[in-house]
């Protein structure tokens, strides 16, 4: 089905950098052991990796790893351009030593991720056109010096953020260059945003640079609506899972990718408490399920 994908995961089913009371036990190298162990090829960059590329770079290479990506948060809205590319620029020389090729940005001004409220109705994050003037322009800024040293700026639309909806992704889609701004393509935030991740594969396809794969358990989807769950308490309720685990469309959604001729990486990302969903376990269910559904 897929020629040229690889499969990864990310550390934050072990370790959550916005929690870190969650897995705070767990060692970076206990991550990247068991996530090769499982049979991944690559992961991404945590807050409890090494910061000297050097250093990263031997461990993951000891054991057949890569890092596929890196979380990039913007404040393109809020706070002047120029010390959000110095930032930019920064994290893309680390990623550049690496070998990496992908950097995901999500846009960060008003986002709802610590704060102690709902994250639905009118409390979620909405943005006004001068800032999404601003958004598009400055993505457009970054994606250009991204693309000039071989990397795709790949934007993550997220639940509790001004883009989160298909309709937001659609209009950052819409005003931003393709050849420098492009998807990081979540399945687990589109569903958890009511929105059908099956379309948005096919509405966005020609986009979509990077492939995080999280799956939602609906039952506790449903009770965050009815009840107006914190970003952070649906984490800790067990609302994110790994693919299969859930309601999400996988065989439509791997139908959609590999009918484009999608290429990159699939990253596993279900973040968890991982006292109650053992990461190496987790892992190993992700694995074999990849393995089935998508051939890779």
């Amino acid at each position: 089905m897929f020629k040229n994908v690889k499969l990864g995961i990310a550390p934050i089913g072990w370790t959550n950098d916005d929690m870190p009371q969650l897995g705070g036990e767990l060692t970076f190298e206990q991550m990247i052991s068991e996530a090769a162990l499982a049979g991944f090829l690559g992961t991404e960059v945590g807050g409890k990796f090494p910061t000297d590329p050097k250093t990263l770079k031997k461990a993951l290479d000891l054991r057949g790893l890569q890092i596929a990506s890196q979380w990039f948060s913007s404040f393109l809205c809020s706070t002047p351009y120029e010390e959000n590319e110095a930032a930019f620029v920064k994290q893309l020389a680390f990623l550049e030593a690496l070998g990496a090729t992908r950097i995901n940005v999500c846009e960060l001004t008003r986002c709802l991720f610590a704060k102690e409220c709902s994250m639905f109705g009118d409390k979620k994050p909405v943005a006004s056109d001068e800032e999404w003037e601003k958004l598009c322009d400055g993505l457009n800024r970054l994606g250009k010096i991204a693309a000039d040293r071989g990397f795709k700026l790949c934007y993550h639309h997220h639940m509790a953020t001004v883009v989160q909806t298909f309709e937001e992704t659609k209009r950052l889609m819409n005003h931003t260059d393709p050849r420098y701004v492009w998807l990081c393509f979540d399945t687990g935030h589109f569903t958890f945003s009511k929105e059908n991740p099956v379309k948005a594969a096919k509405e966005f396809a020609p986009r979509i640079g990077h492939v995080h794969l999280k799956d939602i358990r609906p039952t506790m989807m449903e009770r965050a609506y009815a009840e107006g769950f914190k970003f952070r308490k649906a984490v800790l309720e067990g609302c994110f899972t790994i693919p299969g685990d859930g309601c999400v469309d996988y065989p439509g959604v791997f139908k959609e990718l590999a009918r484009s001729g999608y290429e990159g990486w699939f990253i596993v990302e279900a973040e968890q408490d991982p006292a109650k969903a053992n990461p190496f376990e987790y892992a190993l269910r992700a694995r074999d399920y990849i393995r089935k559904t998508a051939g890779v």
